[in-house]
């Protein structure tokens, strides 16, 4: 049995601290996980503020079970669909929406959703186990080129050609037995990297780690989901609401960073004398900041070493 790592919430302090909560506001925590950021949200509103909580994970739904506040509400969804859960409770406009992207410790944690090389498990990856493809599913259907494409898109794997091939010729010498669990995954693209020169010791990190990267970010959707949430974040923020991201890899901060600039105005036109926005041009984010976890954070917290969170604020409609 692997062992189980508690579940602790990446840059928890900060996260809170950039929605700028007032106590009578209404915020939204667009990914729950095991609600660590949700408790402490809750504790920072007063008797009259609302927090909703949306995860697709069903495992999410089990833990929002045990949060019995009259201010808190749980959605069973994707969080591209914020809008549509905002209607249909009857919310106009959010004082705050927070984003943790990525994979809870729990999920990679749990052998049997498949999202780790760490341990053997059945190659899956979805967020949902109920819908979609699975990532085994996917990659014995998919062409080398799509492989490839898919693992240098969303992994930013260099070795992607290589990778690519030595699945699909699994898959030819093993047929239905191919690609069964993570480990058999991991393996092959150890023994490509391996081939190549690169090693654990050599890359920093598990030679697989970006193959895994590509294939859940595929799976899931992520960066569309993402790309979806972030459109609606700023249609339903209100004036001064905070919008909150945190990400974990550089593909996802990078679209996260350039939505946030572009709607702060970075690329819109201007007078070309004085150099302002044109009118119906104005900008309706204000990028707030960055915040990088600190030595403490990363040493007590191996999972936010990575991490980057990006505050930004609605500025008017």
């Amino acid at each position: 049995m692997p062992v189980r790592s508690p579940h602790l919430p990446v840059l928890l302090e900060q996260a809170v601290a950039g929605l700028a909560i007032r106590p009578d506001g209404v915020y939204v925590d667009g990914t729950f996980g095991r609600g660590g950021h949700s408790r402490r949200i809750l504790a920072e509103l007063g008797p009259t503020g609302r927090l909703v909580a949306i995860d697709r994970d069903p495992e999410a739904a089990r833990e929002a079970a045990a949060i019995t506040d009259g201010r808190f509400r749980f959605v069973a969804s994707r969080f591209s669909a914020l809008g549509e859960v905002l209607d249909a409770l009857g919310i106009e406009r959010i004082d705050g929406l927070l984003l943790d992207l990525g994979v809870s410790s729990p999920q990679f944690d749990r052998p049997e959703r498949g999202f780790s090389f760490r341990s053997t498990g059945p190659l899956d990856m979805r967020m949902d186990p109920r819908t979609g493809v699975s990532a085994r599913e996917w990659l014995l259907d998919a062409s080398e080129s799509e492989i490839a494409d898919v693992l240098r898109r969303y992994g930013d794997e260099r070795a992607a050609l290589p990778i690519a091939k030595a699945i699909v010729a699994r898959r030819r010498d093993a047929g239905a037995a191919a690609l069964q669990t993570t480990t058999e995954l991991a393996g092959l693209v150890a023994g490509v990297l391996g081939r190549r020169g690169a090693t654990r010791s050599t890359l920093g990190k598990n030679p697989a780690t970006r193959t895994f990267q590509a294939l859940r970010i595929l799976v899931n959707q992520e960066l569309a989901e993402l790309e979806g949430v972030l459109r609606t974040a700023v249609e339903r923020l209100a004036i001064g609401g905070r919008l909150v991201v945190i990400g974990f890899n550089s593909i996802e901060d990078r679209l996260v960073k350039r939505f946030m600039a572009e709607e702060a105005g970075r690329n819109a036109p201007r007078d070309p004398v004085r150099g302002d926005v044109l009118p119906g041009h104005a900008p309706r984010l204000r990028v707030v900041g960055r915040v990088l976890p600190d030595e403490s954070e990363r040493e007590r917290n191996p999972r936010a070493r990575s991490a980057v969170l990006r505050v930004a604020q609605r500025v008017q409609d």
